[in-house]
């Protein structure tokens, strides 16, 4: 994707901003946000499993239980039953505190986390390891596999291993105090957002098992990449004030055009909120344009692109659910758009 040029105000301001105006996201995405009827016991079921697989003590643990991923889940995969919706839960519970978990790793460590995980999706049942993370793998990805189709599976793995691979990358910029430049960035976030897994689990959720040749299909990866874009995107413009707290803020969007394009930090958000709204609208011109491959076929890409569209809106709304961006005040940002920046840490 090439971006486009800004058409925003280039001047860097004498002093810090002490926040920022968020985009109204909300006016450009009119789908509809539903929650799976079982969405409260599989959560709290699930949420009790991470916080015995990953053995995580305070303040780690009220963290987590601020983090609702199974609210997130429920409003993604709408109609899966209760089985299939806490296998999908337990790994979104699992891939945030693995989020967190990489966010401290050097490359080495990474590639040491991708090695145990994949072997532990390639054979559930036999694969032994001592790592809390791997074993966690083997508990939600056995499950995973006592139902789901042979393509599903492989397009789960594979993108998995992209997710590694480009944390891995991420960890490397890290190190060398390296930011991106805005098209490369863009394409290592695509992976480093954990989205295309998360794809594949609207297929395991809804028991269908889409051909290579639909999911090859330049519409559908159009699409994918669409939702992809503004679910990641947006979190940027919701992670950002956090991030910058801690001094770890290079591996995102806003830091990234503020130092290609030399934005100030407002103009930045816009860009981004632009972008999100411009991608939006690329979901939307895609869909007009879906081909056909038969009736039993269309029906199952009807369900998968449902599941598409409910990510982009179930992660928007979830965004000010959750306490992970903005802490207890998620509510009232998410009413008046108005995020108070954080004073940076001080490093250790």
């Amino acid at each position: 994707m090439t971006a486009p040029t800004p058409t925003y105000s280039t001047t860097i301001p004498d002093s810090e901003p002490s926040g920022f105006m968020l985009p109204d996201l909300f006016s450009d995405c009119h789908y509809p946000l539903r929650l799976n009827p079982h969405c409260y016991p599989v959560s709290r079921a699930s949420e009790q499993w991470l916080l015995n697989g990953a053995s995580l003590a305070e303040p780690k643990i009220t963290k987590f239980m601020g983090l609702h991923a199974g609210e997130l889940t429920a409003a993604c995969y709408v109609d899966a039953d209760a089985f299939h919706l806490r296998v999908c839960s337990d790994f979104m519970n699992w891939l945030f505190n693995m989020d967190d978990w990489l966010d401290e790793f050097d490359v080495d460590d990474t590639w040491g986390m991708r090695n145990c995980c994949i072997s532990a999706f390639r054979d559930p049942i036999n694969f032994q390891t001592e790592k809390l993370a791997g074993k966690m793998c083997k508990s939600y990805f056995s499950r995973f596999m006592q139902t789901s189709g042979p393509g599903c599976a492989e397009r789960f793995i594979r993108t998995m291993d992209l997710f590694f691979i480009a944390v891995a990358k991420q960890a490397d910029d890290r190190a060398k105090g390296h930011i991106r430049d805005l098209e490369s960035y863009i394409t290592v976030r695509r992976d480093t957002s954990g989205c295309k897994p998360c794809f594949a689990l609207i297929e395991y959720a809804a028991r269908i098992d889409l051909l290579d040749e639909v999911m090859s299909h330049p519409v559908i990866m159009t699409m994918e990449e669409a939702t992809n874009d503004v679910v990641t995107w947006s979190n940027d413009i919701f992670s950002y004030n956090v991030e910058q707290s801690r001094g770890d803020g290079m591996h995102n969007m806003i830091a990234v055009l503020m130092d290609e394009q030399g934005l100030d930090l407002q103009s930045a958000v816009d860009y981004i909120g632009q972008l999100c709204k411009d991608t939006i609208q690329r979901f939307e011109d895609n869909r007009t344009i879906l081909p056909s491959w038969g009736e039993e076929i269309d029906r199952h890409v009807a369900i998968y692109i449902d599941g598409l569209q409910n990510w982009i809106i179930a992660a928007l709304h979830w965004s000010f659910d959750s306490s992970r961006y903005f802490g207890k005040d998620g509510h009232t940002v998410k009413r008046n758009r108005i995020v108070k920046l954080l004073p940076k840490r001080p490093l250790h």
